[in-house]
């Protein structure tokens, strides 16, 4: 017994000895921590305080502070930042309400003038007939001659129920004063929903702000009420926004207890997992999720959870690939920092994000997920899924891309300015869904540009260019000259035909911006249905009750989502983002 005795004490002793060396270690590497941090902190507080005192100009001292925090958070990922007091008010409408006090309109500056931009539907600047294209001359007699957008913008703002006197120029027509009343702003996460072809239900969801599940909800239960063959949920160029609120969204498709989306990062106690908590309004319908590139975070996660749980068809564009979630912490003075805490990763396991702000190169640039780095996950059926790049749609359907003269008469404002004219000469055009401009008015259209520049540079005209400089540089320009402006001018002769040769396309968008003069955002929708491939390719899959089904058991082709194609596909996204 006593030798036993021994034996234990003198077997507990090494173990208990070691574990006083780990805390030890532990309490070193700690305090060593800590010791960083405030050698860290005083370095930048003194550094703050030589430069303050002794720059030989004046210092702007919150602009220098910010200048720092941020050039700290830069390194990191883009959705780490530092919001100082004077931007509370800006990032709660950009990131989490939509609700302000206005009168429900944006604006834009051209030649030192604002002019209106866009109307929303039933507030006061609707409802005083001010109109798209009109200019903005003074607010409350401050004149707007040279203001920023920031400051035409706060002039706008204020409380509900102060009066907001406008001084309005529309074309040749004299000034004229309108006085508004403010309104509560609120600008819809929903932006349309209704009917489309095949009796499918549509909802077109634009941010993922407050309210937006209970939005989503309102228009499901109005579409339920015309017995629907199905629903789309449009989530194209949606750039995410609470990540409650697209659980909510799954809960409307989903049975209760199922789980969406989990958060883990370095902290256990923000690691949580997020499941669904209600009975779905829809659980049957056949349902389809619309996405693009420009659909990240929290549409991945409605577009992912969907997929991964057999739930809907996906179809469009591999999606943008964010799958960070960040949390907001207040720090004093009423200032705020959002810091990305985790990563989520929806139903069958996998993470989204594309990008690896971990492991930069050597220059800071972020390098992509590879292809090698992938690994595969299972759909509730079965079907093989990859995390890494984003959410491969089901049905991939290519994303056309404007012509160089398409894309030059909107950013010149041009298209604009012939609906702005359109508006005064016709005052009305029907229903939106049907209209279509006709071929004398597209002459009349041409007919408008004369004179007007609107000239660019096509990418042919811009590598022909780079051969002249690069031929110049090496003295050989001489010999090729003659066949260099051959060329040149055939491509300049065969410019003076684009407005006929992409005429349809050129339509498209005068008919969507003519039909926004009369109907708003409702009109610009309904106009465009007519043109909209990925709309009408979900129509058809869900009348094709045997594809349907097909897809969600992972038959045939359906089997595997994306990674046959998932290195191509990311290069043509790649190649067409810098395109934009």
């Amino acid at each position: 017994m006593g030798t036993e005795k021994r034996k234990k004490v003198n077997y507990r002793k090494p173990a208990l000895f070691a574990g006083i060396f780990v805390v030890a270690i532990a309490a070193w590497g700690f305090n060593d921590d800590l010791f960083q941090i405030t050698k860290n902190l005083d370095v930048f507080a003194s550094v703050y305080k030589e430069v303050n005192i002794n720059y030989v100009d004046d210092i702007n001292s919150a602009k220098l502070v910010k200048t720092g925090v941020d050039a700290m958070l830069e390194g990191l990922d883009p959705y780490t930042e530092f919001v100082p007091e004077s931007e509370i008010e800006d990032y709660k409408l950009h990131y989490v309400s939509t609700q302000y006090g206005g009168i429900g309109a944006s604006i834009f500056l051209r030649d030192n003038k604002v002019y209106i931009a866009d109307i929303f539907t039933g507030f006061p600047a609707q409802k005083a007939d001010i109109r798209q294209g009109d200019q903005l001359v003074k607010i409350n007699d401050i004149d707007l001659t040279a203001k920023t957008n920031d400051q035409v913008s706060q002039l706008l703002k204020g409380s509900k129920g102060a009066t907001i006197r406008l001084l309005i120029k529309r074309g040749s027509e004299p000034v004229v004063e309108k006085n508004l009343i403010r309104d509560e702003i609120r600008q819809p996460n929903v932006v349309y929903s209704g009917m489309v072809d095949g009796n499918m239900g549509y909802i077109k969801l634009n941010k993922f702000l407050e309210n937006s599940a209970d939005e989503v909800s309102t228009a499901l239960a109005a579409i339920k009420k015309n017995n629907p063959n199905g629903i789309i949920l449009d989530l194209r160029s949606n750039g995410g926004g609470i990540l409650q609120e697209a659980v909510k969204i799954v809960n409307l498709f989903v049975a209760k207890d199922i789980t969406v989306v989990s958060q883990k990062g370095k902290v256990k106690e923000k690691n949580f997992t997020y499941n669904t908590v209600a009975t779905p309004m829809e659980p049957n319908l056949p349902l389809v999720v619309l996405v693009n590139s420009r659909s990240a975070s929290a549409s991945e996660i409605v577009a992912g959870a969907l997929q991964d749980l057999d739930r809907a068809i996906i179809i469009g564009q591999r999606s943008y690939g964010k799958g960070l979630v960040q949390q907001t912490f207040n720090l004093p003075y009423n200032s705020l920092v959002k810091i990305t805490i985790a990563k989520y990763f929806v139903p069958s396991g996998r993470c989204v994000q594309a990008l690896d702000y971990a492991h930069r190169k050597d220059d800071g640039s972020v390098i992509k997920v590879a292809d090698s780095l992938m690994h595969e996950f299972k759909t509730k059926n079965g079907r093989s899924v990859y995390d890494g790049s984003g959410v491969y749609p089901d049905i991939f359907v290519k994303q056309e891309r404007f012509a160089n003269i398409t894309q030059t008469l909107v950013s010149k404002l041009l298209i604009f300015d012939y609906a702005t004219q359109y508006r005064t000469a016709h005052p009305q055009i029907g229903d939106p869904r049907a209209f279509v401009l006709k071929d004398a008015e597209y002459a009349d259209f041409t007919k408008y540009l004369a004179g007007k520049n609107y000239s660019y540079s096509t990418f042919s005209e811009k590598i022909l260019d780079q051969l002249k400089t690069e031929t110049t540089k090496e003295k050989q320009f001489p010999e090729i000259q003659a066949e260099y402006d051959v060329l040149k001018a055939k491509m300049a002769a065969s410019k003076k035909n684009d407005l006929q040769l992409h005429k349809e396309e050129i339509k498209q968008v005068l008919e969507n911006e003519i039909a926004s003069r009369y109907f708003y955002e409702k009109g610009r929708y309904e106009a465009n249905f007519k043109y909209d491939k990925e709309l009408a390719q979900a129509v058809r899959t869900m009348q094709d009750k045997m594809q349907l089904a097909s897809i969600l058991k992972g038959e045939g082709s359906f089997k595997v989502i994306g990674k046959p194609v998932l290195a191509m596909a990311a290069k043509n996204d790649d190649k067409d983002d810098s395109e934009d």
